[in-house]
This record gives structure tokens, sequence and C-alpha cells, in this order.
């Protein structure tokens, strides 16, 4: 816990600064000098002065989101990283940024929420922003729990201020840090309006959507599944499925372009801007593709890329002929592109040939005609480069979201909380109470599926293998599929170390080769008799301590409490706290 981060967070907040929002999400807010007690006068001062907790607070938790999410739960291979060996320790700058952005994240909703409560703007305003303080704050810390464990509770930011107990703080037991996620989440859900959002914004059945996630976390925590949890996570689910007015978007791939940034499909995400506050903007694309990918010179991405491991949950195989493969589910193309993938929605202003345009990998990375800065060298390690969280090119960017991007900045939105999650949230929730031919759990899941795979037959029966692999399919690349891990080890552990254990997790060779020489030869030749996955790298050493990260050093430091040694207390959160 960064501890002088959330101070400073806090006496700056109570000095009216740093709470200006970032331009053009989703209302510009007023362009003067305020403290928390002259802004927060009517509704539109209310509903700017919440925006940014959409965006700039999250900024430094990007990377790690993507790191932790995906590198360490097998989904991407990512070189020499410690997130692939689980080797990451306290001083990991990536650690360490995230941690500090999920406590600025949790400062800057209580802080903004405890303002607007005493805001002369209207009650139905106040609430919704509120809610919406609460709903961010409680996924901040359903993050830091899944990730950390056990870990303090700031109820109010302006009590320890006071207090100037900071350093003193005490790890919260985490089945008493997820009761205190839900206390949160009924408040925020009390307070939220139950009409949809039509701009983006949280809503009463986005808060219970996360409301069900968390209540099937938290019902294995003990080391035993709780039934009244699961029940619990399978009826908040269903209502936000039946009764929320969102329906499942008709083409998967749709949900990651940046003209869908709002829309039935996304309940919370990252709602980037472009524009002259840094850590307004997505920067995930530079982290992601590869060089070239755009002409801002900001891609350096290209030498990680989705595991091998990945491509055998999806059935494809790099040593294929592209042009004998069959993709019999479209969530493949739409999360990793390989040799014969072409994107219409990427390069939409080059020139591929025969009237059409857009993006060919092969063509980007061996045709100097088509792309002038092409290396001749396929980069993507597993022989496949990233699709999700990319835009393009600029007139990619401007078509998509109606702006021009710019160096590290673009506009494209970062669900981190999506419908079809909680149809498999429902799923599993019902199977795991052991209703496994459950009408409603098999009307979500086949729901799911039939989207992207057509000719899946219905199940009429399902298992927890089935949930636990489409869950992996639907989600890859959005950085969830670590917390399922973490999920699933507090009630299984030795099913999930076997899992990480035996995933072909390392780089296949020699791809690059091939792929040249299938370009040359116009389709021609294709042999992929030296391709060949790296038996060499040892497995990583998984334990059951691997499902809970180090706290960053500098916080142990200055607070011994939150060291690995140190006992986490009890805490009765509905006696101990109100909103």
């Amino acid at each position: 816990m960064n501890i002088k981060n959330l101070k400073y967070v806090a006496a700056a907040m109570l000095l009216g600064v740093s709470m200006t929002s970032c331009d053009e999400f989703l209302d510009k807010p007023v362009e003067d000098n305020y403290n928390t007690e002259n802004y927060y006068t009517d509704d539109n001062s209310c509903i700017a002065g919440v925006n940014y907790l959409y965006n700039s607070p999250w900024y430094d938790f990007q990377r790690g989101f993507i790191k932790i999410g995906e590198v360490m739960s097998g989904n991407m291979y990512w070189g020499s990283s410690p997130y692939m060996n689980f080797s990451v320790n306290g001083t990991d700058q990536d650690l360490v940024n995230m941690s500090y952005s999920l406590w600025a994240e949790i400062g800057h909703a209580n802080t903004v929420y405890n303002s607007i409560k005493g805001s002369s703007a209207s009650e139905s305003v106040k609430n919704q922003c509120m809610g919406e303080c609460l709903a961010w704050k409680a996924m901040a810390y359903f993050f830091l729990v899944r990730s950390f464990g056990d870990v303090p509770i700031v109820h109010d930011n302006s009590v320890n201020l006071a207090a100037g107990d900071y350093n003193d703080l005490h790890k919260v037991q985490k089945a008493d840090v997820y009761e205190y996620i839900m206390m949160t989440l009924e408040k925020a859900m009390e307070l939220l309006p139950k009409t949809k959002s039509t701009t983006g914004r949280i809503d009463y059945y986005c808060a219970e959507g996360l409301y069900a996630k968390v209540a099937l976390t938290a019902a294995g925590v003990s080391g035993q599944l709780d039934n009244s949890l699961l029940q619990k996570a399978s009826t908040a689910s269903l209502d936000v499925i039946n009764n929320s007015g969102r329906k499942l978007m008709a083409n998967y791939a749709d949900i990651f372009r940046g003209s869908n940034n709002v829309s039935d499909e996304s309940l919370f995400a990252w709602r980037w801007t472009v524009g002259s506050h840094w850590t307004c903007q997505n920067t995930l694309q530079s982290d992601l593709m590869p060089e070239g990918f755009d002409e801002f010179g900001d891609c350096w991405g290209g030498w990680g890329g989705p595991s091998a491991d990945l491509q055998d949950a999806f059935g494809y195989d790099v040593t294929e002929n592209p042009k004998n493969r069959l993709d019999v589910d479209a969530r493949r193309k739409a999360t990793m592109m390989g040799p014969g993938d072409v994107y219409d929605y990427f390069w939409r202003d080059k020139d591929l040939g025969n009237g059409k345009k857009g993006f060919d990998i092969l063509k980007f990375y061996f045709d100097k005609d088509y792309n002038s800065a092409a290396t001749n060298t396929f980069q993507g390690p597993c022989g496949v480069q990233n699709v999700k969280h990319a835009y393009g090119d600029n007139a990619d960017h401007e078509a998509e979201c109606g702006m021009s991007a710019a160096r590290m900045s673009y506009a494209v939105a970062t669900h981190i909380l999506r419908l079809a999650d909680v149809y498999l949230v429902h799923a599993e929730a019902e199977v795991l109470q052991g209703k496994t031919t459950s009408a409603t759990a098999l009307a979500a899941f086949n729901a799911v599926r039939s989207r992207s795979v057509p000719s899946a037959v219905d199940k009429t029966q399902l298992s927890f293998d089935d949930v636990w692999k489409e869950r992996r399919l639907e989600l890859a690349g959005e950085g969830d599929r670590w917390y399922d891990f973490v999920r699933r080890s507090y009630y299984d552990v030795n099913a999930c170390i076997a899992e990480l254990t035996s995933q072909r997790r390392n780089a296949i060779w020699n791809c690059s080769e091939v792929y040249k020489t299938y370009f040359e030869s116009n389709g021609a030749t294709w042999d992929a008799t030296n391709i060949q996955y790296d038996e060499s790298t040892p497995i990583p050493n998984v334990t059951a301590n691997s499902f809970n990260l180090p706290y960053p050093t500098e916080d142990v430091a200055l607070n011994p409490n939150l060291g690995s040694n140190a006992e986490a207390i009890h805490v009765d959160v509905r006696t101990e706290y109100a909103y």
C-alpha cells in the first residue's frame, strides 16, 4: 500500500487541487480554480467531478493489468519477465505502479464521495455520482484483494489523515475485505439508477454484475465453497441477464472497436481520451503491438504475444498451412493474429490490392510496398501477435473514435467487466452448487459460446471444466485470467498448480523463416518442419504462495504491518464502517 501516495491524495483533494477531470469524458469541468467546498454546487459539476475516476488514477495499472492477468496466467508470452516464472518481487516497477494506482483510485473515490455528499446538486444526481464513486472504489479493492490477499481498509481518507495513522494500518483478512467490497456495492446499488446508461457511466446493473463476480470469488475464500455466497452470485448475475435491458453484441470482434466504447456489453470500462492531461489516455497498444503498427513510433510489443498454450486452447496450430486452417471460433482471430489473417478494421487506409483495404500481417512484415518499415522478420515469439486493445493507425482511430490519436495516446475503452463475463459467472455459480442442468446456466453458457462458435451444439449439461475453458476463450487478453486462478486457488489450489505447471508457456522457434518463405512463394510453399516449441526452458516454480503477490518493498519498510509475516486482523466491517 503506497501510504505516502494515499496520504498526499487525501491532502491534495481536501485542499482543492488534483481534481481536474481529463478532457472529454464525459463532460468537461469548469476551467477555473476551485476547492471541494465551492466546486460541487450543481448537477454538472458533480458529474464532471466524477469523470476522472473512469481513467486517470487507473493509468499506472495498465501494464500490471496485462502482466498479472495474462502473462502470469499463461495466456501471454513475455520473454524473461518475472511474471513468466513467478519470480516477481516487491521492487518490480510494474507491481509498484499497479499497487499505487489502485490505492490512488480508492483515495480519490473516497474524497469525491464525501465531497458530493454536501453538494447542493439535485438528490438524483448526487446519488448517481456517489454510487459511481463507490462502484469504482469496490472495483479497485477487488483488484487489490485478488492481487495481494489481505489488505488494509481505508474507509474514509479524512479519518486516517486526521489520525495520522497511515503508516500503522494493519492488513485485514481477505474474507473481511470481500465483505467490505460487497457492502460497498450494496450501497452503490442503493444509490445508482436502474435506467440503462447510454453514455458509459456505471448504473445499478453494472454494479450488480460486479457484485455477482465478487460474491462468486468470495465463496471459496475460507477454503471451502460457501453455497450462500454462490447463490448470491447466481441471483445477482441472473438479475443482470434478465432485467438490465442489455444484450450480448452479435459480433464478438465489434466489442473492442472504438465505435463501440459504449455498448450493452461494457459494464465497467476505463474510458480513455486523447487530451492535454497525461494519464487520461490508453497506451496499451504500445506494449502489445509490433513496431510500425501505427505512425507515431510508439509500438514495441511485437516481441511478446499470445502463448502456445492459449493457441492450444483455441485449437490453433502454427505449423498448419494457413490455406487449410478453419477457425471454428471467431474469438481466435479477434484475440491473436497469425499468417493468413486480414483485418478490415486495422489500416483501413492501406491498399491490399483487388480493391480491398486493411491489415495483412504477412504483408506488414514482408512487403515494403505495403509497409515501408517492413522488417522482414516476424516478431511474435510464439508465431502470433496480439489483437485486443489495439486501434490500428490514425485513420482507424479517427474513423472509430472521431478524433486523432497521438503518441502513446488513444481513446479506445478498456473493458474490465463485460456482460458475457456476468453470463459465465452465473453458469459457474450454478455449476459449483451442483446444478449442472440448470436451465438458466445452460442458457447463459450457450448464448456466450454460440455467438462465437455458430457450429456448436448447445450443451444440455455443464461441467466446471466447460465453464473454466469458456471463460478463458471469451476473456483472453482482457487481464482477467490470473484472477480466475486466484478465485479457484482459494478452494482447489492443487488443480491450479497442476494446470499452470503443465502449460506450454515458452516460445515457438523458427516461425519467421517459414512465414517469409510462404509469403514470398505467394502461398505455394509451406514447410513447417523447423518450427519447434522450446522444451529447454524449465517449467515455473508454482506454489500455494504464488497466488498472492508481494507488497511493494518501500511500503513494507514504512509499515511493517504489511509484511509477509504480519498477521492480518479480523474486522466486522458492517459494524465498523457505514456509508
